[in-house]
C-alpha cells in the first residue's frame, strides 16, 4: 500500500520580500519549475507584504502559484489580518 520514492526534488525559495519578491516569483517560478521539475515547492513568505508580514490575499496568490507551502517567522504577526487565516490553512506554517 505504501509507495517508494527514489528521489524527492524540493525547491526551497528563501525570503520573498515585498512587491519585488512577489513579482520575481510570478516571473521566474514557472520556468524554474519546468526546468527542475520539483515534487514540492516551499517558500518563506513572512515578508511578502511590504517587506514585513504577509496578508491572506498575498498568501492565497502565492499559494495559487506553484508554491505548495509557505513558511513564516516572527514577522508573520505584523499583519493582524493573517491571524484567522493561519488557523484556517495548513499551507502557511507558523
Amino acid at each position: 500500500m505504501g509507495w517508494k520514492v527514489d528521489r524527492l526534488r524540493v525547491l526551497f525559495i528563501g525570503d520573498i520580500v515585498g512587491r519585488p519578491g512577489r513579482r520575481a516569483i510570478r516571473k521566474l517560478l514557472p520556468a524554474a519549475c519546468e526546468e527542475y521539475r520539483p515534487d514540492f515547492v516551499i517558500a518563506n513568505g513572512e515578508n511578502a507584504a511590504g517587506g514585513l508580514g504577509i496578508t491572506p490575499d498575498i498568501a492565497t496568490k502565492l499559494l495559487d502559484s506553484e508554491i505548495d507551502v509557505l513558511t513564516s517567522g516572527n514577522h508573520v504577526w505584523n499583519k493582524k489580518e493573517i491571524y484567522d487565516y493561519l488557523n484556517s490553512t495548513q499551507r502557511l506554517i507558523r
